[in-house]
């Protein structure tokens, strides 16, 4: 085999590799969002959750590229969406995964916010995205009253998946993923 046709060969083999662990990164995620609907925690305020799919997100940011990651966030959110939501948690949840992932993704580019508070930024940024689309969707402003618990609750289920990602991340770069 000629060095260009080996050559091709290794590209392709990466590629479809990539391709194959990006599915297995959304399947985990789709998991992670279905297992969150079986907790049976009432945080107090409506549809507030862990943010356990949001590991995904922080992993691959760190694995593959910041792309790859925003690829597989919205093919969850969208996939979740229609499994597990209705029309209204869909939009909740790209306002929240949207802003969510931009703010994650500045300060990732900074190479100065390590993955605990990168998770912490994204937990609380998702929490004000989805209070700012539901603001605007009932045209009712009184829920912003809701930001002090929603920060509060973006900082503790932030530190718990981003200490959670932090450490599958430790052990995937071990095993040189």
């Amino acid at each position: 085999m000629s060095p260009k046709r080996r050559f091709m060969k290794n590209q392709s083999m990466k590629i479809s590799s990539r391709i194959a662990s990006l599915g297995v990164f959304l399947a985990l995620a789709m998991i992670l969002s279905y297992v969150e609907t079986l907790i049976p925690i009432n945080f107090g305020v409506p549809g507030m959750k862990l943010g356990l799919a949001n590991m995904v997100t922080v992993i691959l940011m760190y694995i593959f590229s910041p792309a790859q990651a925003f690829l597989i966030s919205m093919l969850r959110i969208l996939m979740s969406g229609f499994l597990f939501g209705n029309a209204m948690s869909l939009i909740y949840s790209y306002a929240g995964g949207i802003l969510s992932f931009v703010i994650m993704y500045l300060c990732f580019r900074s190479k100065k916010v390590k993955m605990i508070p990168l998770s912490v930024i994204g937990a609380v940024s998702h929490n004000a995205g989805q209070l700012i689309a539901a603001a605007i969707l009932v045209t009712n402003y009184n829920i912003v009253f809701y930001l002090p618990v929603l920060i509060i609750a973006g900082i503790i289920t932030g530190l718990i998946t981003g200490s959670i990602s932090a450490a599958v991340h430790s052990r995937l770069v071990r095993m040189k993923f």
